[in-house]
């Protein structure tokens, strides 16, 4: 196409959203940890986007929609991506882009060895001698992607929990916190190798973060928060319910238990439940190296995660339906992974396209709420589909936006 010799018009650079003390609601996203599973979520979160997109243009973007996004490993950096910003303090990264961003790059955070008769063998003794991966690509890319962007600079407030193993103790870095403390102010870079520092897989990660007044430094020894908060949503809740007490003057809409006023998405990353990969009779018999190995799978680690996913569900589940508020909440998980795609770590490409796939088809499946007895996701009668779901969520996420920026251009 021939120019006309008139510039361009530069892209319109959408307003802040002002914050939830001009609307009516708090509104919150979080996004499990599940390494390269973190595919299912992207698959989701690409069609939300969307849904917005269609409401309210092409340059919507997650960030400018909620109040807190909070992630854990796969979902922190997923997190990182949607919330770190560019030179006009846009994200980075449109929801739309994620998926590209794991097929391009999984293999190379999670290089696959070549299958040989002694391949479970080798696979075993490297988890008994050190980490199965060296974390160097992943830890490369992480630092390229957000450069010397700090927690407090995203573009909208993110939550992201780790596991400090000198202090024994979960360790929450939040835009909040790092907004009035410099110690708490780390690097994204720092904060996503953390995180996602998954034991038996991924090394611990070290680092300090400099005191400005000229005292000590602060150190952090961190691994994967998915330890303390695989699944992050109460976390993220609780994280402004702190703000509430502090008397955050952007949350002056509620009490600081009133989760009323909230709106909540919280996406996994799918688990093998339905497919009931361990039993007690064969749990029985195992030693330390078959709950750290078994069959190409850390049985160890997938029961702590899974388990500190699932309390977090129940927990948030019956506090939505105890206040009568239930669609409030969203929860979109899969329980019927099997085979590989349960797996964190196998990044081939039939791997990886069967996951996109995957989340494709949680989006047509019904809404489903936790069952407290069996822990399976059951379908909730009169509530559509996931996607339907997704479209309800981001017509009021829309409407919030627009009823905040009026009253904020009305004073």
């Amino acid at each position: 196409m021939e120019s006309n010799g008139e510039a361009a018009a530069p892209a319109r650079v959408p307003e802040p959203t002002p914050p939830p003390c001009q609307g009516r609601l708090i509104t919150v996203l979080s996004i499990d940890g599940g390494g390269i599973r973190g595919l299912i979520p992207a698959t989701i979160l690409a069609c939300l986007e969307a849904k917005l997109q269609e409401l309210d243009g092409p340059e919507a973007r997650i960030a400018d929609y909620f109040d807190v996004i909070a992630g854990t490993s796969t979902g922190a950096l997923i997190t990182s991506m949607l919330t770190a910003p560019d030179e006009n303090r846009r994200p980075l990264f449109a929801a739309a882009d994620l998926n590209t961003f794991y097929l391009e790059n999984g293999p190379k955070i999670f290089p696959q060895r070549k299958a040989g008769f002694l391949t479970p063998l080798v696979n075993m003794m490297g988890v008994v001698w050190g980490p199965k991966y060296d974390g160097s690509f992943l830890h490369d890319k992480i630092k390229s992607l957000t450069h010397d962007v700090a927690i407090a600079d995203t573009v909208t407030n993110i939550v992201v929990p780790a596991f400090d193993v000198k202090r024994l103790q979960p360790i929450i870095f939040s835009t909040y916190e790092a907004q009035g403390d410099p110690l708490k102010n780390a690097h994204l870079s720092d904060i996503c190798i953390s995180t996602s520092a998954a034991p038996t897989y991924f090394p611990a990660h070290f680092f300090q973060i400099p005191d400005p007044a000229g005292g000590e430094p602060r150190e952090f020894h961190l691994i994967d928060g998915g330890v303390a908060a695989n699944n992050p949503t109460m976390v993220a809740m609780s994280m402004i319910s702190r703000e509430v007490l502090r008397q955050n003057q952007d949350f002056k809409l509620g009490k600081p238990a009133d989760y009323r006023h909230y709106l909540v998405i919280s996406i996994g990353t799918g688990t093998a439940k339905i497919a009931q990969k361990y039993t007690a009779p064969e749990c029985a018999k195992w030693g330390v190296l078959r709950w750290l190995y078994d069959g190409g799978f850390t049985p160890l680690i997938d029961i702590f995660t899974h388990a500190s996913a699932d309390m977090v569900d129940i927990h948030a589940s019956v506090l939505f339906q105890s206040l009568c508020c239930e669609q409030s909440y969203l929860r979109i998980q899969d329980d019927s992974l099997e085979g590989h795609t349960s797996s964190v770590d196998i990044a081939t490409k039939e791997n990886m396209e069967a996951l996109i796939g995957i989340g494709k088809g949680l989006l047509k499946k019904p809404v489903a709420r936790v069952n407290i007895d069996t822990g399976v996701h059951e379908a909730v009668d009169g509530e559509g589909t996931n996607e339907e779901a997704l479209a309800r969520f981001a017509k009021q996420l829309s409407d919030e936006r627009r009823l905040r920026k009026r009253n904020h251009n009305s004073y």
